[in-house]
């Protein structure tokens, strides 16, 4: 199986064309990423300390987590999550254009990934996170947040709008996890496919492919970031504990029946917006289909939800396509100014 997935992965590279090779530049840790702005406006990056979820999760030591805040002085916390793989920074296009439009805007990285810790012992499961993510807006207090979540981080705000409904305003769902159904065969197949070595061993025409082709629609060269910052830490010794949080994460996304039997516990207003060209949801190598099914068994499961499908994007909407994208979901939040549900 772990021989299959590496050659999908080669395909997918080998169909990117000619592209620029980062394999000969020096190492990047992850404290070194560049968090800015497209313009090259600095973010500053914040720490914190989670001894609840520490507490919860019988971890012997307090993790810590980073993050930033834009607009501290804005009434209403928009709290961005990322999602499997990534880092704050893939909210790239929308931070500071929420933050001009009057939101306080608050962008984490959670445990295992960007400039957070990166523990063993962590769960690395969706509760787990969401507690996380909930620890965060209590101590950083913000009050009844909007979660925007990103494919895992979309599951996990779904995990925390069904724990705790009470601490939320509202959540934007973008190509989420959660909806999609695994058996227990596939489940399986995940355990013995995706495996630390794995990660580790992805050649960079690999990483091309699976980024470029898998996550967009519509590749720009102003997104080789993507490529170069993946290439160039997997040389670091931090990248081990990265790459071990991943696989565990995948572990955690696909035993997380919870999530999906429990989408009628939503009670916030609800968006669930997608790129139609997404070419990760669902899964292509196990069981393929339409994302726009699986986008629609989530909408018809969570009352009251708005659903929204982008023509020509892909996984990675936000990115792929920064002004619809942005178009959309602040329209779905001046909705929720005016008290206008979905």
């Amino acid at each position: 199986m772990k021989t299959r997935a590496l050659a999908l992965l080669a395909l997918a590279g080998l169909s990117t064309g000619c592209v620029t090779s980062y394999a000969a530049r020096p190492p990047l840790s992850f404290q070194d990423f560049d968090y800015s702005s497209p313009e090259g406006k600095p973010w500053p990056v914040k720490r914190l300390a989670l001894p609840d979820t520490a507490a919860a999760h019988g971890l012997a030591r307090v993790p810590e987590v980073a993050y930033v805040e834009l607009n501290p002085e804005g009434t209403q916390t928009v709290l961005f999550i990322h999602g499997l793989g990534s880092y704050l920074k893939f909210w790239r296009y929308q931070l500071d254009a929420f933050a001009a439009q009057g939101y306080r805007v608050i962008a984490v990285d959670l445990p295992g990934f960007g400039k957070s810790d990166k523990p063993a012992s962590f769960p690395y499961s969706m509760e787990a996170m969401g507690d996380v993510v909930h620890e965060l807006a209590q101590k950083v207090g913000a009050n009844k947040p909007i979660l925007v979540g990103h494919s895992m981080g979309g599951q996990t705000s779904l995990s925390y709008a069904i724990r705790y409904p009470e601490d939320l305003k509202a959540v934007v769902l973008t190509a989420p996890a959660g909806f999609e159904k695994f058996s227990p065969r596939e489940k399986a197949w995940f355990l013995r496919a995706f495996s630390t070595a794995l990660v580790k061993s992805t050649p960079e025409y690999g990483i091309w492919g699976s980024v470029r082709q898998g996550n967009f629609e519509r590749w720009r060269p102003e997104l080789n970031w993507l490529i170069e910052e993946r290439v160039r830490v997997a040389k670091s010794p931090e990248f081990d504990s990265y790459a071990y949080a991943n696989v565990r994460t995948v572990n955690g996304l696909v035993h997380n029946d919870f999530v999906r039997d429990s989408l009628g516990r939503v009670t916030v207003p609800t968006l669930i917006i997608y790129g139609e060209d997404d070419r990760l949801i669902p899964n292509p190598f196990l069981h393929g289909g339409e994302v726009r099914e699986v986008m629609s068994y989530g909408h018809e499961h969570i009352p009251g939800s708005k659903l929204v499908g982008l023509e020509r994007c892909g996984h990675t909407v936000q990115m792929d396509c920064p002004q619809d994208y942005n178009q959309q979901v602040l329209a779905f939040l001046k909705g929720l100014e005016s008290g206008a549900r979905p």
